[in-house]
């Protein structure tokens, strides 16, 4: 957990960077051994990165953090780009298009927070959702990768609900609750985010890889990772710093007592943000590590509905009639239960029981009985509870 400490950089905006000083920077991140703090240092020492590309090694093994070790794997590299790196390297990252590095504008401000920021944030899809993760306006739903059935259809539920209020959904698009959350952002026309612990080229799972090219088309991914850099039993894990510290509020759905949504959770807890847990049977071992938050003082979360009542409407909701999702899925709720009491008698139990007949999607819910998906969920949870309805994979359900 030493790497989730918070304030070892200044919060103020860095310089902006030009051209020349983004490339070097991105050239040298990808010298093996060289991390923030070291190239930092190296930067400092030697007047800037281009004036440390000619740098002899008796000036780098005066460099803090670079031992004799360390400066001959330096040596290799700049020997393998040569005297003029800049004129191969920058056509072969794209003279980095796609990518984000620490002196961008649209570098998310909280990533200085941490004790290891990135070197640098690839991606893919919709730019314009940069601002919004700049600013932390977007909610981070994590969780294990094994969930109860319960947990999945929770995860689908507060997707949905997060992207009809207008709010981008940050999670890692891991197998379980991670991909139920991106896929009920999607089902509900919202603004997923996936952070990924792999190169943006590599999905994984691999059955992932068509969850995975949604995302990207609907929303936005983001890799530390360059394009055939190494994954590391680590790589994993260290996303998850990165979705918490572009985040308003962080979600748990469920996870056991050894689990990276739990460093999500405490790194949540030590940047101050509001952390919201799902309760779960406590007999679940999946459930055991989240379960155990909620007796550490997180906000118990019952119903997606209660969650948008707290966050409002986020940066991407809509106002006015007539707008579609993402919009203020909890202002337009409240206003509907005001001025629509004719409908009431479709969402009580046994005329939602009707419409679901013999199994129906939520999709297909939502469009029989005009209602969002968002307000449905939490009726269909209760008559799962009430055991009068079974939960199936693909957000559908059939009368027990």
């Amino acid at each position: 957990m030493g790497d989730l400490v918070q304030g070892a950089f200044p919060r103020r905006a860095a310089p902006v960077w030009d051209r020349q000083q983004r490339l070097w920077w991105l050239l040298w991140s990808r010298c093996p051994g060289l991390g923030w703090q070291r190239l930092r240092a190296l930067e400092a020492s030697c007047g800037g990165l281009a004036a440390a590309w000619g740098a002899s090694a008796a000036q780098l093994e005066s460099v803090p953090g670079l031992g004799e070790a360390l400066v001959a794997e330096v040596e290799r590299f700049r020997r393998r780009w040569g005297a003029r790196p800049l004129e191969a390297f920058a056509p072969r990252c794209r003279f980095g298009r796609g990518v984000l590095v620490p002196g961008d504008r649209g570098w998310p401000g909280g990533l200085r927070q941490l004790q290891r920021p990135p070197l640098q944030l690839c991606w893919q899809g919709r730019g314009s959702l940069w601002p919004h993760l700049g600013h932390r306006r977007s909610v981070a739903v994590v969780g294990t990768r094994r969930p109860s059935l319960h947990g999945l259809s929770m995860a689908q539920a507060i997707g949905a609900a997060l992207a009809e209020a207008g709010w981008p959904v940050l999670s890692g698009l891991a197998e379980g609750i991670d991909g139920a959350a991106h896929q009920g952002c999607l089902t509900a026309g919202g603004a997923p985010v996936g952070v990924l612990g792999t190169p943006l080229g590599r999905a994984y799972p691999l059955h992932h890889a068509l969850l995975q090219s949604q995302v990207a088309r609907q929303g936005l991914l983001v890799s530390e990772l360059a394009e055939g850099g190494a994954v590391r039993p680590g790589s994993f894990a260290a996303r998850n710093r990165l979705l918490v510290a572009m985040a308003a509020a962080v979600v748990v759905v469920e996870c056991p007592v050894v689990s990276g949504a739990l460093h999500s959770a405490e790194l949540a807890w030590q940047l101050e943000l509001p952390l919201w847990v799902v309760p779960a049977d406590a007999g679940r071992t999946s459930a055991m590590g989240s379960n155990r938050l909620l007796a550490r003082g997180a906000t118990p979360l019952l119903i997606p509905a209660d969650l948008i009542g707290q966050l409002g409407p986020g940066p991407l909701a809509r106002s006015g009639p007539g707008s579609g999702p993402p919009g203020d899925a909890a202002a337009a709720h409240s206003q509907q239960a005001h001025t629509r009491p004719a409908d009431a008698g479709a969402m009580a139990a046994e005329g939602l029981l009707a419409a679901v007949g013999g199994g129906a999607s939520l999709e297909q819910l939502s469009l029989a009985l005009d209602r969002p998906m968002a307000e449905l969920m939490p009726r269909l949870l209760e008559l799962e509870l009430a055991g009068r309805l079974r939960a199936e994979a693909g957000l559908c359900w059939r009368p027990c």
